[in-house]
């Protein structure tokens, strides 16, 4: 096997499946934690490596040169400045921790002992991305994201998603930072003011399962983001829907991938493409072997997350909440 050494911190993450079958073409996985070693035989013997519950001792292994770093979002700051104290590159998934503190002492601490680390903001440079950027820096943009219902969670084993403690919040926290990320990226800002509604009327629980943002960028620009758990169980996923009105026309993209693009003189182009974010997965996995003795060139920093992450905490502080159960 050739590839970094490698470590996976809290393996039953239900994104982990998504990432498995690249992680074992690129990667040398020497070890693999969670809190259920149970939960992960099936990852332990496809990457061919023991499975230890508590993740301090995969720090014992030897020669380490990268992690990924999934479980529970109140555990990951934790990890994450471990794994700096030992000189180790990282992945971690979103939104690294359960504060915009706890992500800043992270991104402080890599910064300072100069340790890369990236995450999978995967819908940066996917299908739907490249197609609204059709339509030129978005001045006005729309991005929703209606995904399973929050039982799914319970169903994946990874209940403590519906735990705002451990979460740090539902869908809001969980899927607003993919398309915060996108609108900062496209349109060229760090931050945006945010005008919020989080709601839980539809599953009653204890997170929100609906949210809807008004980004207003220092230049004016807009985005109105909406994420859910309001889609039934299906086959089908999920629902979403995008648009994006920029200098050079208007691009928009149904559930079903069906895209167009109006240029400023009128004439349409049309497409389907995947708005599957699954597959988004396995080339950023691929991207972080590319680009680990190069410190991540090009994907993600901690930097970006942020400022995405700022907004969405901001979000939680200031929204106005509907049918949020405690």
């Amino acid at each position: 096997m050739s590839g970094a050494r490698t470590i996976v911190v809290g393996a039953s993450h239900w994104h982990v499946g998504l990432y498995a079958e690249a992680i074992a073409e690129v990667h040398d996985v020497v070890g693999l934690s969670d809190e259920d070693p149970g939960r992960v035989g099936d990852l332990a013997k496809l990457w061919d490596c023991p499975v230890e519950a508590d993740w301090r001792r995969l720090l014992e292994l030897r020669d380490i040169e990268l992690a990924y770093v999934f479980g529970p979002h109140d555990r990951m700051p934790e990890v994450c400045r471990a794994l700096i104290g030992r000189g180790i590159p990282f992945v971690v998934e979103k939104p690294l921790g359960t504060s915009i503190e706890q992500l800043r002492e992270v991104r402080r601490a890599a910064q300072e002992a100069h340790v890369p680390a990236t995450v999978p903001l995967i819908q940066r440079g996917g299908p739907a991305d490249r197609w609204l950027a059709k339509a030129g820096r978005p001045v006005y943009q729309r991005l929703s994201f209606i995904a399973g219902p929050p039982e799914r969670y319970e169903r994946n084993g990874n209940p403590w998603m519906l735990d705002p403690e451990r979460a740090g919040g539902g869908c809001l926290a969980n899927l607003g930072p993919h398309f915060a990320d996108l609108f900062l990226q496209r349109s060229g800002n760090t931050t945006a003011e945010v005008d919020a509604r989080l709601s839980s009327t539809l599953h009653t629980g204890t997170v929100e399962d609906h949210a809807t943002l008004l980004l207003t960028a220092p230049d004016g620009r807009e985005a109105i983001i909406e994420v859910g758990y309001a889609f039934p169980g299906s086959g089908l996923k999920r629902y979403c829907s995008y648009s994006s009105a920029g200098e050079a026309g208007f691009a928009s993209i149904t559930s079903d991938g069906e895209a167009t693009f109006t240029t400023l003189d009128g004439s349409t182009e049309r497409a389907v493409i995947d708005v599957d974010s699954d597959p988004l997965y396995e080339p950023f996995v691929r991207q972080v072997a590319r680009t680990l003795g190069d410190g991540f060139r090009g994907l993600p920093t901690l930097g970006e997350l942020e400022d995405t992450m700022r907004i969405i905490w901001h979000a939680y502080g200031t929204g106005s909440q509907g049918g949020l159960h405690g």
